[in-house]
């Protein structure tokens, strides 16, 4: 979250912060996938997933798929099943031209609006997603997750490391601004264990000045 301005954004409501998000990826997810390496930086965390779902394939859902590459991608080619949700239209776009392929279905949509069967997935992956969401809706939806995940099923998850809000007025230098709440790691590891889910690993991530928090967690098997 390099460059943001710390403004609580207070006078704004969620549906207008959520439209900066949205703008926001519309117009600049290319140049974010340039800048933050988006291609190799999640290798060794999805290779923890692939190494989870060998033998069989699985059904993921990859929450804030942005462009598909690489989650979608990648398990696909794997031979998984993947439901790609993001709430910039353009990046569902580009993920659909990435991606084409039927093992691979995507969809604009804000998260916290889905709807999901229980147990529809064998696996969730929430990268740099659960900070562009109004940090109240968090705990709510990481209840959700919990609910979609089949038991023993996986969460790959980047969440806040510190408690923050705020904007920066021109997000990656491309004059478009962009928004983010989150709150700290430690609510975070409540948030998963009140939604029933085990958490198997949290670290930091470094990144610029800041980072964020990676976690690994399951939903308990039956009995």
């Amino acid at each position: 979250m390099d460059g943001a301005d710390g403004a609580d954004g207070a006078g704004a409501g969620e549906a207008e912060c959520k439209a900066l998000v949205r703008r926001g990826y519309d117009v600049l997810g290319a140049r974010y996938d340039e800048v933050f390496g988006s291609e190799t930086k999640y290798g060794a965390w999805l290779g923890v997933l692939r190494e989870r779902l060998r033998g069989r394939a699985g059904e993921v859902l990859d929450l804030g798929c942005g462009g598909g590459v690489p989650v979608a991608r990648e398990l696909v080619a794997a031979g998984h099943r993947v439901v790609g949700v993001d709430i910039s239209g353009e990046q569902v776009r580009r993920a659909r031209r990435r991606v084409p392929n039927r093992r691979a279905r995507f969809v604009r949509a804000d998260a916290v609006e889905l709807d999901f069967a229980p147990g529809s997935f064998d696996a969730v992956v929430c990268l740099y997603a659960l900070i562009h969401i109004p940090v109240a809706e968090q705990p709510v939806l990481l209840g959700r997750i919990a609910s979609w995940l089949r038991p023993g099923g996986l969460l790959i998850a980047t969440t806040g490391s510190v408690a923050l809000t705020g904007t920066d007025p021109d997000w990656l230098g491309g004059g478009v601004p962009m928004w983010w709440s989150q709150a700290g790691a430690a609510d975070y590891h409540g948030w998963l264990e009140a939604s029933g889910m085990c958490v198997e690993d949290e670290r930091f991530v470094p990144e610029g000045d800041g980072g964020h928090t990676l976690f690994l967690a399951h939903r308990p098997d039956r009995g």
